[in-house]
């Protein structure tokens, strides 16, 4: 009997079982029907509840005590805030012109400015000195301060305006450089410089930049999207750098290809920029005797200005208003230093490999023959003396006497790579600077993205 009741349980599951197998999506739609019918009740029954607008409405009264925010009014009508402001004088600055673009607004302290002989001569035709307003604010003068580094001793000037009773008082305090270092990247939308301008780094530090990478990079042909990363040194006053120093170390990238360059001082040496791998980056010659200038004549057949007669131009033109410092591209001595003819004013440097080097229309000129040149050094300034129809340095490049193109100058290696026992050191930074340019590199390609 009991075998026969297992017998028949085991044909009806396995008969169960056939059936889902063989019909599973019928089942299933029976199944949801059969939920379906029940949320129906469900809704069915929550329907029989009562009408909600129908109910009653009972209105509830009830005293409410006020938070005690009346101090904290008079507070804020009783609080009295300082703004901030920091500007850059201008040769052109009168007393109401400075304190104007500082958002002062206090005829006391432009009178007092105009009157007092030492905030006078800091702050008004001083172009390029770095101020700080601290004002009131209804926008009247409670300190007024000027830095400015006045020679090379690592120190720096300061003189402070400040409110003083009814009226105000001037001192002046010397305090010491803070040295540091600065992280600055970028990308080329058009050229170098307007990159460099963007990034906010100085235009001393860009011209690093050029001449460490000239001998690699050519800069009239950079491309848009072209990145790079400098680490450089800055010496700061009251948290503001007042001098940029020595590029410690830069990337530059273009067209897919990465040059690194780092500064470093082998022991009783001078220091040079090198590869990573150890190769010098110094190069005989800087790329430009001009910094932050623009070609405006090239070594090639042109219209002479004056003469009206197409000829052979012998060098390269740098277009640089007048006074413009005018620098060394390499060591050397000077062969001649005065007047020639259509020249003007011109310097002529001699060279090893019989090399020379001339620039032409100067408005003066800072050397002797003679003297000992070393690459870098200022030999004047940019003029239009002579046969010049405008302010511009005239450059030539001379090999054996004749003229070769000063575009190549950049090209002649003047370096050898590091001593190998400067070299375990040398790694060492090596590997620090790639991390910190790579930082920065992170940045830029965040941006761009």
């Amino acid at each position: 009997m009991i075998n026969g009741i297992l017998v028949a349980e085991e044909l009806f599951a396995s008969r169960v079982a056939y059936t889902f197998r063989t019909y599973p999506r019928q089942i299933t739609a029976v199944i949801a029907s059969l939920l379906l019918t029940a949320g129906g009740g469900a809704f069915a029954v929550a329907s029989l509840g009562p009408d909600a607008a129908k109910l009653p409405v009972k209105q509830v009264f009830e005293a409410v005590t006020p938070l005690p925010v009346a101090d904290q009014m008079e507070a804020l009508d009783n609080h009295n805030f300082t703004l901030f402001r920091t500007e850059s004088t201008r040769s052109s600055d009168t007393a109401e012109a400075l304190l104007g673009r500082l958002g002062i607004a206090d005829p006391a302290a432009a009178a007092f400015v105009r009157a007092n002989s030492d905030a006078r001569a800091a702050l008004l035709s001083r172009p390029g000195r770095t101020v700080t307003a601290e004002a009131t604010q209804e926008n009247t003068l409670l300190k007024l301060s000027a830095r400015w580094i006045p020679d090379g001793d690592g120190n720096f000037k300061r003189l402070i305006v400040e409110k003083a009773g009814a009226g105000f008082r001037v001192r002046s305090e010397t305090d010491a450089l803070t040295p540091g270092t600065r992280l600055a990247s970028g990308v080329v939308r058009s050229s170098l410089f307007a990159a460099t301008d963007d990034a906010g780094i100085p235009d001393a530090v860009a011209g690093q930049l050029a001449d460490i990478f000239s001998g690699d990079v050519d800069f009239r042909t950079l491309r848009k999207g072209d990145r790079f990363a400098v680490v450089y040194e800055t010496f700061d006053a009251d948290g503001q750098s007042l001098r940029t120093g020595r590029v410690l170390s830069a990337e530059f990238e273009t067209n897919g290809k990465l040059h690194q360059a780092l500064w470093f001082q082998e022991s009783g040496q001078k220091g040079s920029y090198y590869r990573p791998n150890g190769d010098s980056l110094r190069h005989a010659y800087l790329s430009s005797p001009v910094e932050f200038s623009r070609v405006s004549s090239g070594f090639a057949m042109r219209l002479h200005p004056i003469l009206n007669t197409w000829r052979q131009h012998h060098g390269i033109d740098f277009a640089a208003p007048t006074g413009t410092p005018v620098r060394a591209v390499g060591d050397g001595s000077v062969e001649f230093a005065g007047t020639q003819n259509g020249y003007g004013n011109i310097v002529i440097l001699k060279h090893g490999h019989n090399q020379e080097t001339a620039y032409a229309h100067l408005s003066r000129i800072d050397v002797k023959v003679g003297q000992s040149i070393a690459q870098g050094q200022t030999l004047g300034a940019v003029g239009m003396t002579g046969w010049a129809t405008g302010p511009h340095l005239h450059f030539e490049f001379r090999v054996n006497g004749e003229y070769e193109d000063p575009a190549t100058i950049a090209q002649q290696d003047g370096g050898t790579p590091i001593a190998a026992a400067s070299r375990p050191a040398f790694e060492r930074m090596a590997v620090a600077t790639r991390a910190e340019l790579s930082a920065a590199f992170s940045v830029v390609q965040a941006s761009a993205d």
